[in-house]
């Protein structure tokens, strides 16, 4: 039997083809997710002459990377058209207009798990809120070590697994159906990123909550940004009124001052490809492991 809660990229990509042009009035939570990474990377040493920003949406780190990075060549990379073609609107008038062949920025409609990048090009992968949207995070996190150079850095952050735990909840035994994603557990990616060959990996996590007057104003706010059910054990069709309501009275019994909680575990990782381990000769270490 297959995993309902597998995503379906397709249905994943039209999404957020369709919500390029709401997005940014929209994406509250992603721009000061985006803020509090930028932040951390101020305190990492790192010179990249590529900077891949995978998952670029319509560009909310751009600005602040090219300005952080002014030697460094950025690639925006999203699997929605709509989203990397907009990429460049947020850029100030110096950041489209410095010379050189094709300027700094580069936008690319591509997948996270199957990067259109060179083995070694880049010297740092940024990816603000893109894991979640991916159907082997293993792969994304392979690709992410493929494309990177010895001694570059991969930054990321995504949502754990009480993201939009009473939405959860409310839908819990209303249908059979599958409503909200399933998020991957800190630990876990702390794992899969050892397994996938980087070093010295660094994970953490906090808890944001935004608030609504109602389930209907979230779920407009989830739907304005691309974020809606793509789970392969989703509704066919779209819910009926009847469920909606059912769903709204289950919400209810969350509510705290007047507003209903939307919580969001947002999880940050950072870690390094190493580079090749050399002997006092200068030839490379292999290690050998009997079976």
């Amino acid at each position: 039997m297959s995993d309902p809660f597998v995503l379906d990229k397709r249905l994943a990509r039209r999404s957020f083809e369709r919500a390029a042009t709401t997005y940014d009035a929209a994406a509250v939570l992603q721009n000061e997710i985006c803020r509090r990474m930028l932040g951390r990377l101020e305190y990492i040493k790192v010179e990249p002459a590529v900077v891949l920003d995978a998952g670029s949406g319509t560009g909310n780190a751009l600005p602040a990377l090219l300005e952080r990075y002014p030697r460094s060549r950025v690639v925006a990379l999203d699997m929605a058209l709509a989203m990397a073609r907009s990429s460049g609107a947020r850029l100030p008038w110096w950041g489209r207009l410095v010379p050189g062949r094709g300027g700094r920025l580069a936008a690319v409609c591509g997948d996270i798990e199957r990067l259109p990048l060179a083995a070694g090009a880049a010297g740092l992968v940024w990816s603000n809120l893109a894991l979640q949207w991916m159907v082997e995070p293993q792969r994304a996190f392979a690709e992410t070590h493929r494309v990177l150079a010895p001694g570059g850095l991969l930054m990321f952050s995504t949502f754990g697994p009480d993201t939009l735990k009473e939405l959860r909840a409310s839908f819990q035994g209303v249908d059979a159906h599958t409503h909200v994603h399933r998020f991957i557990d800190m630990h876990d990616l702390g794992d899969m990123l050892v397994a996938g060959g980087f070093a010295d990996p660094v994970m953490d996590m906090e808890v944001l909550t935004l608030t609504y007057s109602s389930v209907r104003e979230l779920m407009r706010d989830l739907k304005a940004i691309g974020a809606r059910n793509s789970t392969q054990g989703r509704r066919a069709g779209l819910a009926g009124r009847t469920l909606l309501e059912a769903v709204g009275r289950k919400y209810e019994a969350f509510r705290r001052d007047g507003r209903l909680p939307a919580t969001f575990e947002v999880v940050y990782g950072h870690a390094w490809k190493p580079a090749p381990r050399t002997s006092p000769t200068g030839h490379p270490v292999i290690d050998i492991k009997s079976r």
